[in-house]
């Protein structure tokens, strides 16, 4: 399996000197089968222009080829959605996306709401290629090549689903957005463990979890629908994952401060990083 990490942040692209070395765009990886071209997109904030570079931008890396793949939303929100008419090799003739997004009524005029006039030039069906909009529930499908588990988890704002994804060898999970103190405090006070959380991370070789606060920050912030760093470090090692990256970094959030939110878990009983925009992760 490999991974390209095309988006990292939370809630709004981050511009600015400060933002350089972990990244602006907001949440978006790109996922493929070992020797093939990405199949798989994970949510459709403004980083999936980057993945369009892997189609025919600037890296070219797969000769102006249209996208031919799935599309995976996590959930609607505006951070993980609004790439979505900027993703130029799914946004061209030739291409076919099939979109998936966690079911609350028809996607494409869920999808419609934030993408059609006034708000945006077309709606969804003005895409060019071929695109289906598929509403997703609870449980395991097969999806752009790989297997995936969806399962719902708190969040706020809309039905929110984390993922399982599995190529048969390697696994990851992807929870990206994720509010476990609405199931109560957890042992820690930053939020529960519980069963929906543990069983797309457990025993994972990579998770991605949403890091947007810190603990001393999420008191006051919590209502905002998102964890800690502690609370995805707890998580992770109650599920015996094998690594963790902190994913939906806070906008106003400086490299210079994730590197120290890194460096604090250095004792933690797996490898912690932050996750990197432009990273290209291969997995065994």
């Amino acid at each position: 399996m490999r991974i390209w990490v095309c988006g990292v942040r939370g809630s709004t692209p981050t511009p600015g000197r400060e933002f350089v070395r972990y990244g602006g765009h907001t949440s978006c990886l790109a996922i493929a089968l070992d020797g093939e071209r990405p199949s798989l997109i994970v949510d459709a904030g403004t980083g999936i222009r980057l993945a369009s570079d892997l189609f025919g931008g600037s890296t070219d890396l797969f000769n102006g080829q249209p996208y031919q793949g799935a599309i995976l939303l996590g959930h609607l929100h505006w951070d993980h959605t609004q790439g979505l008419p900027f993703f130029a090799a799914g946004n061209s003739a030739g291409s076919r996306v099939d979109l998936y997004a966690p079911a609350q009524g028809d996607t494409e005029r869920v999808l419609g709401r934030f993408m059609s006039p006034p708000h945006f030039p077309i709606p969804p069906s003005g895409l060019l290629g071929s695109w289906s909009f598929n509403a997703l529930e609870p449980g395991a499908a097969l999806i752009g090549g790989f297997s995936v588990l969806a399962l719902e988890i708190p969040h706020k704002g809309g039905r929110t689903f984390g993922y399982r994804i599995s190529d048969g060898r390697t696994t990851i999970a992807y929870l990206s957005d994720h509010c476990p103190t609405n199931l109560g405090p957890g042992p820690a006070g930053l939020g529960e463990y519980h069963e929906a959380a543990l069983s797309l991370a457990r025993w994972c070789d990579l998770l991605f979890h949403d890091a947007q606060y810190t603990d001393e920050e999420l008191p006051v912030r919590a209502s905002f629908g998102h964890a800690a760093c502690g609370y995805a470090v707890g998580l992770a090692e109650a599920a015996e994952a094998r690594q963790l990256l902190l994913y939906h970094h806070d906008p106003a959030r400086t490299d210079d401060q994730i590197d120290a939110i890194v460096k604090s878990y250095e004792s933690a009983e797996l490898p912690v990083g932050g996750a990197v925009q432009g990273t290209v992760l291969d997995l065994p």
